[in-house]
Formats: C-alpha cells, structure tokens, sequence
C-alpha cells in the first residue's frame, strides 16, 4: 500500500500536519485505539467506536461461518443474492462484488419500482441478506417485510431465504431468533461507515462469491504500518486530507478510472463526509465528475497519476488505510468521526412526516409540462429554475442533486425499432437523472454531486401495498431534500437551517442518500424536486 504526492502544495501540507501529528505520538495512538484524539466530549463515543482497527484479525473468526453459509446456499441453489441495507451496511458489499465481479443486488432504496425489479429475479433462487446494525431503520424493516411476504405468499420458509446481520441485542436479532432466520452478530465496537471488513461487508460478499479471506489478508498486510512514524499510508493519506481543507482545499474530487477496484469513491464518499461533516466544518467528496481546476479541490487518485494524491493498494487494504486516514484527519480537524448528529435529526425529521396523515406540498410555483415546481422560485419554467440554482451557487459552494427514482427505470426508455446500440444509449441517457448533473456541470465551475435517495416520507406504502411516488431534488451549497406530491414535480424554495450551514463540509443526511455527499444543507439554500406516480407493493 502506498500514498504518494503529485503536487508541491498538497505535500508542504502534509508534512506540517504529519510532523505535528507524530510529535504528538498520534500515528501509534490511533493504532492503538486511544480514544481520547479527538477530545473529552468525543471520547466516551470512540471509546466504543474502534473496532474497525482489529478487524482485519477478529473477523478471521468469521470465516467458517461464512463458509458454511455459502456451502449451504449453494448446495440449496439460491444463486441470487439481494442485500438489504442502507449506508454503510451497504456499500463495502457492493465494492467488494463488483470489484470481484461476483453478482450482488443491492436494494438501498424502497423505490417501488426498484424493488419489483428485484421480487422479479426469481424467488426459489434468492438468499436476502437483511443488513442493519441498530435494527430499527425503517427502510430495512420495510423491505425485509416485503420479502418476508412475498416468500410466504410463493409457498417458501422465509427462515430459509434470510440472513439477518445485526448488533447484538438489536430489536432485528430478536426478530431473527423468533423467526429462525440465520443470524450472524456484527461487532458492537463498529460503526456502520467503517464496517467495510466486519460480516456487513463479508457476509453477503461471501454468498456472493468473493474471496472475502483475500481481502482480510490485504487489510492485515497494512495494518501494522498503521502505528509508523514513517511509510506509514494511512498517516499520509490523513494528513494530505487535513492539510489541503486547512488550507481551504476540501472539495475531495475521487478519480477511480484507471483502477480496476470497481466503486471505491462511492463508499470513501459516505466514509468522509458523515465522519468529517459537522460543526461547520469538513471535506466534501465528489465522485464521478471531473476537476474543475478551482483553487478548492483536491484531486486524490486510486492507482493513477491523474491526481494530487496517488493511493495504491488492493482493496481490503483500502478500506483499512481510508478508515485511518478519516478519523486521523478528524483529529487534526477538531470533528468527531462517529457521531451522526444529523442522522439523528434527519431520522426525526422523517418520522415526524410519516406520522401526519398526510404530507404538506402548497400550491405549485409554476407547471412546465409534466413537472410541477415547488417553492419560492421566481422563474417560470424549468430553465430558468435550473438557471436561478446555478446562479445561487456560492463561489466556494456545490450544487448537489438528490434522485428519488428507480436508478434501473431509465432502461424501459422507449428505443425506436431497430435502434443500434448508439441510439439506444442516447435513449437510456436522457431518460437518466443521471444526465442531470452532467448537464447542470457543464454550466459551472462548481462542483455538482449526484446522489440515489434511500428514503421516501411514503415508505410506509410499502408494506400495505399503496401507490408512492417519485421525485428529483437539486440543492444549492448542500444535498438534501424530503418528500411527495401526485403529479411529476419540481420544488425550489429556502432550505431549512442547520448548524454549521452555508458552506460545504458540514454534516447531512446520509439515510437520503446513496451516493450524494452527506453534507450540511445550508442556510437559505435552494431546493428542486422532481416526481412521478408509480404503483406501489404488495
């Protein structure tokens, strides 16, 4: 594993945050678990968050079990597996496989129309993987009952179909022992984003078909560098973090092109940005979009020159060397790695809407075909929305743009008969949100991130069966956005205030976001949302 320098500024950063770092004996303290780095109010909270630094040996302990349980998953043909998780509990798994090419559906969403894409993959063949680590997140609950249902009603024992992967004493491991699911216990001592080598990020990559016992031995290979003064990777990746956002570089542009690790920016992305993202304060990563040349981003590299920092390295490695560096950096950064202020008040947030009878929309702005448009927009149309976001920008701001969408539907685009492959691409990217945010970048020097929503203020549809709905939201200076409405929508208006606000880097709501940074939405930022009616689940 190796981190090298590509710039001279990036470096003169480094080493004055490396040396101060090593005067105070940090590199070995962070190795050794002391939970004190990140101060008195941070240090009861890390006293039980350190887990993820032994991982790379105590999972070993997990490998017979996994073992059997892939034995017995084949020996039973269930070929497909579905991991059910939001976060954390998610995106290692899906690195892992796509890196090893090993199929993997990953439902991080309750989009309706996402889920029957997997319901429809074959039953009789499927294992669900039901992945939480407090057990109470509605979202999981919500599809692991819809399994639990549609097994049921296909003639299936739900206990043969379903590993449960929770805490321990979690309410998921109870309903796990009631109903005779396989359970396998996560460690308590491990937070969901730095969970990538503990059974959230083994077990479904196991019964999957990945060499889940390479990827310790690559952890374990680096970890002993870990406690260095010197050729120490993981002191080198966080002290270049930390030195290029004191320096007023913390856009973190994630380049991954030339890797044959298949998604690493998407799980740094969530690792980053609700470790470092609170008190006003942070590193904002941007994945999938090119650097714009702004005196604010720092471009990092996995196995490429492309970049400012060049990070080398297998990807059990990776994850280890990204997991030290991020909590070293918040160190330095005087930020709490493990907390989720902001997980917490989003979690409220959305119960408080799921408990009205119904959700407040207003009176649309104005209506431009199929799109209603939401909120105190003074434009008429949607350019000129658009063209009012792009203007609110502040100039050491982000535009960040949040899909409440079935991330697979832009495939069911219409193609005109006897379409060659060209055109059905044309077809499939402008039927794709996705497209939104390359369009929208070509307009500014800005960064503009891209996020699928895990979370609708209807999920609670789900489960009985009625119709929920859809929508796009693009926020200025921050990502965020909630819930609703009947017809395709747009909503622009003042986004709610929250501490630390205004500038990019503070914390946000990662449970609404799949791969949109979980950055602070600012004070007087603005919001678009855009939706459409789908049916819902039985």
């Amino acid at each position: 594993m190796e981190v090298s320098y590509r710039e001279e500024g990036v470096a003169s950063a480094a080493s004055s945050v490396a040396g101060r770092l090593v005067a105070d004996g940090v590199p070995a303290r962070l190795a050794g678990g002391d939970p004190t780095l990140w101060g008195e109010d941070a240090e009861a909270e890390a006293a039980a968050r350190l887990g993820w630094l032994s991982l790379p040996r105590h999972s070993r302990e997990l490998l017979p079990v996994l073992g059997e349980l892939a034995g017995r998953a084949r020996a039973a043909g269930l070929t497909n597996v579905v991991l059910a998780g939001m976060g954390g509990s998610s995106l290692a798994a899906q690195v892992i496989c796509d890196t090893a090419d090993v199929p993997l559906t990953v439902l991080d969403t309750t989009d309706p129309g996402q889920v029957r894409r997997a319901l429809a993959e074959g039953l009789s063949a499927t294992v669900v993987v039901v992945a939480g680590r407090s057990g109470s997140t509605v979202e999981t609950d919500s599809l692991l009952r819809v399994y639990e249902q549609h097994f049921a009603d296909a003639g299936l024992d739900p206990a043969g179909h379903i590993v449960i992967v929770t805490a321990p004493g979690s309410p998921l491991e109870r309903r796990a022992v009631s109903a005779g699911y396989q359970l396998v216990p996560a460690a308590l001592s491990v937070g969901g984003r730095y969970s990538a080598l503990s059974a959230f990020g083994l077990v479904p990559a196991a019964l999957a078909g990945a060499d889940v016992e390479r990827l310790l031995d690559d952890a374990d290979e680096v970890s002993p560098l870990l406690s260095r003064d010197t050729g120490n990777p993981g002191l080198e990746l966080g002290a270049a973090l930390a030195g290029a956002a004191l320096a007023g570089r913390d856009k973190l542009v994630l380049e991954d092109q030339l890797t044959a690790i298949n998604g690493l920016p998407d799980w740094i992305e969530e690792l980053v940005a609700e470790s470092t993202g609170k008190q006003g304060r942070g590193i904002l990563p941007v994945v999938g979009a090119d650097p714009n040349g702004t005196r604010d981003e720092l471009v990092v590299a996995i196995d490429s020159d492309v970049g400012d920092v060049r990070v080398d390295g297998p990807l059990g490695a990776q994850f280890l060397v990204w997991e030290y560096a991020t909590a070293l950096a918040c160190s330095v950064l005087g930020v709490n790695p493990f907390d989720e202020p902001n997980v917490a008040e989003s979690a409220a947030g959305a119960d408080a809407l799921l408990a009205l009878p119904d959700l407040p929309t207003g009176a649309p702005s104005f209506v431009d075909g199929p799109v209603e448009a939401y909120g105190a927009a003074t434009a008429k149309d949607l350019p000129g929305l658009f063209a009012e976001l792009l203007r609110a920008i502040p100039g050491d701001g982000y535009l960040a743009v949040t899909a409440y969408l079935d991330r697979l539907a832009a495939f069911d685009a219409p193609v005109p008969d006897g379409a060659d492959f060209e055109q059905m691409t044309d077809a499939w990217m402008m039927a794709d949100p996705l497209t939104l945010r390359t369009l929208l970048a070509l307009r500014t020097d800005r960064p503009v991130t891209f996020g699928w929503a895990a979370l609708s203020a209807l999920d609670r549809a789900i489960p009985q069966g009625r119709a929920t709905e859809r929508r796009v939201s693009a926020d200025h200076r921050g990502s965020g956005g909630r819930r609703r409405r009947s017809r395709p929508a747009l909503h622009a208006g003042p986004a709610p205030a929250r501490a630390g606000a205004g500038r990019p880097g503070g914390p946000g709501d990662p449970r609404a976001s799949r791969r949109t940074p979980a950055s602070d939405r600012p004070r007087g930022g603005s919001r678009a949302f855009a939706r459409s009616r789908t049916g819902g689940l039985r």
